[in-house]
């Protein structure tokens, strides 16, 4: 089982990005947790970030096309206003998990409201770096049970 892990604008800085917000951990140590875990359960990764909208819509819309079984989204400030995220998400097979290291929901007002959420089977957030673990994980058993087979 392969799942692409991608990452939206600004979150190649963290580790130095609002660290009251986000933490000290960079997102490369993020990767290498989800890399392990998702070993751990017997599947890969393949993580990208990039801080530009099209390269996200362009890695998603290929996403089932260059063989991956789903996608862990955090499209960052891109959430709360990309229609092209939303229907790339709607344009592929592939179930997609949102998720965000803070809470939105309990942050400012305009970042309370995901425009991409209507097209994801789940979403994690406020847990840190663990968002992306526990995203994955999550994804996969889903994989796994909509498969017929086992979480």
């Amino acid at each position: 089982m392969r799942i692409l892990v991608l990452s939206g604008p600004n979150l190649g800085r963290l580790g130095r990005r609002e660290p009251h917000l986000y933490g000290s951990e960079t997102l490369a140590a993020i990767h290498d947790r989800v890399a392990a875990a998702a070993a751990g359960v017997g599947a890969t990764v393949e993580c990208a970030q990039s801080d530009c909208e099209g390269t996200l819509v362009s890695r998603i819309g290929a996403s089932g096309d260059d063989g991956f079984d789903g996608v862990v989204l955090n499209a960052g400030a891109y959430t709360h206003t990309s229609i092209a995220i939303l229907d790339a998400i709607r344009s592929v097979e592939v179930p997609v998990v949102e998720v965000h290291l803070s809470n939105p929901e309990a942050r400012e007002p305009f970042r309370r409201r995901s425009r991409i959420a209507s097209a994801c089977v789940a979403k994690v957030s406020g847990f840190g770096g663990d968002s992306y673990v526990l995203g994955t994980l999550g994804l996969i058993d889903y994989l796994r049970r909509r498969r017929g087979g086992h979480a």
